[in-house]
């Protein structure tokens, strides 16, 4: 009823789009993660397949270059999602073997779910299975990040380890690109902290459509608070992009894009994982 009724007086006041838009500003978590994503949806083409899409937040930004998106998630665990709530995904599967002939999409998509399944390698086994030759995988995954989805969170990842991972699958590495440096890690879960321990605004978050893949959230938020928290975020989210360019860190990060090509030369059977 509180999650319904948030949600509700966002829309009628017209703030959700206001609202969205300064919470993606001060996430370092997202704006960077979307800024990884438009960067690289370019080099998405054909049909395209989003392995755990959720309700699809990042469909628009490739809808320009690919001639079908479709989304697919877990049927065990979506159930229990905010996002299943609005919508999104064109196919639920077992967890197991994706519902796809072999070589059926020129592009593969994986953002932020590789943390939540118990058998990563089968996953991308899979993921490098339904990719055609010639077609591309985007991979994100968290390497300094909170708990979340509990209880479906299992592993963090190190470039290394999604190196390991892909190449396992018969795919080549292209590149992989990091997610901020240690000002951002520190400002990150100094502001989540504010925002959900201090504030409570995970229900206001999902009210602006983020946070699809957590629980539904009917937190009342702290409105004495939020003089002091909304300040404090702005200004650590704007002093941690600063100081990372300042002064760059590149062990530290929140999480890493990893980009993969299929080709008939890297193509390989692989063994279960």
């Amino acid at each position: 009823m509180l999650r319904s009724g948030m949600e509700n007086l966002v829309r009628r006041t017209g703030l959700a789009r206001t609202v969205r838009r300064a919470s993606d500003w001060v996430d370092l978590q997202l704006s960077l993660l979307v800024a990884q994503i438009e960067a690289v949806a370019p080099m998405a083409h054909g049909r395209m397949l989003d392995v755990g899409c959720g309700d699809k937040p990042y469909e628009a930004l490739f809808r320009p270059y690919v001639t079908e998106y479709i989304g697919v998630e877990h049927e065990a665990t979506f159930a229990s999602t905010h996002a299943a709530t609005r919508g999104g995904a064109d196919l639920v599967y077992d967890g197991h073997t994706l519902p796809f002939a072999d070589g059926s999409f020129d592009t593969v998509m994986s953002i932020q779910v590789l943390e939540h399944t118990p058998a990563p390698q089968r996953l991308v086994d899979e993921m490098g299975r339904v990719l055609g030759n010639g077609g591309t995988l985007i991979v994100t995954a968290p390497f300094c990040f909170r708990l979340h989805e509990e209880p479906h969170d299992y592993f963090r990842y190190t470039p290394h380890g999604l190196r390991t991972l892909v190449e396992h699958a018969g795919l080549e590495v292209l590149q992989v690109t990091s997610q901020g440096g240690l000002f951002t890690v520190l400002a990150h879960k100094l502001t989540v902290f504010l925002a959900f321990r201090v504030g409570r605004l995970a229900g206001v978050a999902q009210a602006t459509g983020k946070m699809g893949h957590e629980n539904p959230s009917a937190t009342r938020p702290r409105y004495w608070a939020l003089p002091a928290v909304l300040p404090a975020i702005v200004v650590m989210s704007a002093g941690a992009r600063v100081l990372d360019r300042a002064v760059p860190e590149p062990s530290e990060s929140l999480g890493f894009m990893l980009l993969a090509r299929k080709t008939a030369a890297t193509a390989k059977k692989t063994p279960p994982a």
